[in-house]
């Protein structure tokens, strides 16, 4: 092979020559300023001449480059020259032999492909980075080369990277590891187990969005009432790092303390938008929180700048909650209102944060619809949709935003299943005949509810001492409601007066004070709540034996 003429072709020097050609002048301009051609010639008086590029050596060069270097011909990419470095790394080649077969080490690379594409297009290709069967990091450069009369060739030319590349794993690793801790971080402030109340079905879904390791501020959480209610909140705070993470903490905490005391969707709005701006006033954060009653047959819901809750009934029709919607957490000074959605039977409700729905270039109305037209073919349980909803949304373990998805259903029960879900309600107009009509109605019905001896005695006995509390505490009108489903009973009184109840120790003197405390220890729990259009109700519930 002769090296002269392959040494013209090398990268480089084509480009060098061609500079040569256009700035070569006659003789007589040489005065003028131009510069003389790169090539051996005495360029003063005494000076050593410099030979040109083209007039080095190839083969000695191309021996003592620290890089690897192989030239092949032909289509069958014949192995017309390997140097030192190369022999080195991976064993002397034979010259004329096909690279598919002299060496494997770069089929194993999948070199081979790049080679046929560098002699179909003329141009350079590079393979970035790759782990030969030495066990270093090399990135591959293949280069067109055309000898004089002997077809087409390339030239492979392969650097050392393997500190880089060691350097670069090790930053992915670190990476990773930051990113686990964070995913950790964040899923610890999650409930690590979802409160499945008796008359619902849910399901949620948690997504990190990014690989960074910067965690976000989504969460969700279900919180059972009593009374066979239940509370379900979703929010956003905004940006994302560790100070978004412990916001999040923070207000996911406080929703649970609100909870406890039962009070409207509204007014726990109201205390969180206090506390938000105690907690950062920088700090933006949205948030929705619904209350379901499966006496009332709704959702009720406040939103705090969230986006609105999506409800598909039995029909499959989805309808979008859009008022009313306040401003988010941390503003003050606006009064949140409640609204309420119907969830009859065979519904199911969605709630989501914005990396579910919100894209770049695109209207955020949009990404809602489409998330309403995915929920009104979705069918299954509350994690098949979940799952449905995530994969028609597009989002995937690269997604750029957190996505965190709540999704509930009031399951429509039937026959057997329906015959463990029962009610049964009383109106008590008051005087001394309620009490006694309380007591008749409450052991009837536990009778035909098939209940134990022991738990029908419990039942009346609740309902006994909770309707002569209300006739002695309270006011007109009074209503004795119970309520039965797979796992408890529930015995329940409502009236006009919005005094809540209290235990406290009865002295041996007292008349009365012992009707709260007495219902306290022969049930499992019991609360209290104000109702929405005045007045209040007391609960109590007894755990049904297991079959």
């Amino acid at each position: 092979m002769n090296f002269t003429r392959w040494s013209a072709r090398l990268p480089g020097t084509q480009r060098r020559a061609a500079a040569r050609t256009e700035h070569a002048v006659s003789p007589d301009r040489r005065g003028e300023g131009c510069v003389p051609a790169a090539r051996a010639e005495q360029l003063s008086d005494g000076a050593t001449p410099m030979p040109a590029v083209d007039e080095l050596p190839a083969r000695e060069v191309l021996d003592r480059v620290p890089a690897l270097v192989a030239l092949m011909h032909g289509t069958d990419h014949r192995i017309a020259y390997v140097n030192d470095a190369y022999a080195a790394a991976f064993g002397v080649r034979p010259t004329g032999e096909p690279a598919r077969e002299a060496l494997p080490e770069l089929a194993e690379l999948g070199l081979l492909p790049l080679l046929d594409q560098v002699l179909r297009s003329g141009k350079p290709r590079t393979l970035k980075s790759r782990k030969a069967v030495d066990g270093r990091s090399y990135t591959f450069t293949c280069t067109p080369a055309a000898e004089n009369g002997d077809g087409a060739g390339v030239l492979v030319f392969a650097t050392d990277v393997t500190d880089h590349a060691e350097a670069a794993e090790r930053l992915r690793a670190s990476e990773r590891r930051q990113r686990e801790t964070a995913v950790t971080l964040q899923r610890s402030l999650l409930p690590q187990e979802l409160e499945q109340p008796d008359d619902l079905r849910i399901a949620a879904t948690y997504q990190p969005g990014g690989t960074e390791a910067a965690v976000g501020g989504d969460w969700y959480d279900v919180i059972t009432l009593g009374a066979g209610r239940t509370a379900l909140v979703i929010g956003d705070v905004m940006g994302r790092g560790v100070r978004a993470a412990a916001v999040m903490g923070q207000l996911r905490t406080a929703v649970r303390a609100y909870a406890r005391l039962d009070l409207p969707p509204h007014e726990v709005l109201q205390l969180l938008d206090g506390l938000a701006i105690e907690i950062d006033a920088n700090q933006i954060a949205t948030c929705v929180y619904a209350v379901h009653d499966p006496n009332e047959g709704k959702l009720v819901y406040a939103s705090a700048g969230h986006l609105p809750i999506l409800v598909r009934d039995e029909n499959g029709t989805v309808l979008r909650t859009d008022e009313p919607t306040g401003p988010p957490l941390g503003t003050g000074g606006w009064m949140h209102a409640s609204g309420s959605v119907p969830l009859s039977p065979g519904s199911t409700a969605v709630l989501y944060t914005d990396g579910l729905v919100e894209r770049r270039n695109e209207d955020l109305d949009e990404g809602i619809a489409a998330l309403e037209r995915a929920l009104a073919g979705a069918t299954g349980t509350p994690q098949v949709i979940c799952d449905r909803l995530v994969r028609s949304a597009g989002v995937t373990a690269d997604h750029d935003d957190d996505v965190a998805l709540l999704v509930l259903q009031h399951p429509a029960r039937t026959g057997a299943d329906g015959e463990l879900f029962r009610n049964a309600a009383l109106e008590l107009l008051g005087g001394v005949e309620a009490a006694p009509r309380a007591r008749a109605f409450a052991s009837g019905v536990l009778t035909s509810w098939r209940f134990p001896a022991d738990l029908h005695d419990l039942g009346v006995l609740a309902a006994s001492e909770l309707v002569a509390n209300s006739l002695q505490h309270g006011t007109p009108p009074t209503r004795l409601r119970l309520r039965r489903t797979d796992r408890r009973l529930i015995v329940e009184v409502t009236d006009g007066d919005e005094h809540l109840p209290r235990r406290r120790r009865a002295e041996p003197g007292d008349e009365s004070g012992r009707g709260i405390a007495i219902v306290a220890t022969i049930a499992s729990t019991w609360g209290s709540r104000r109702t929405p259009g005045g007045g209040k109700a007391v609960w109590c519930e007894f755990v049904l034996p297991r079959p």
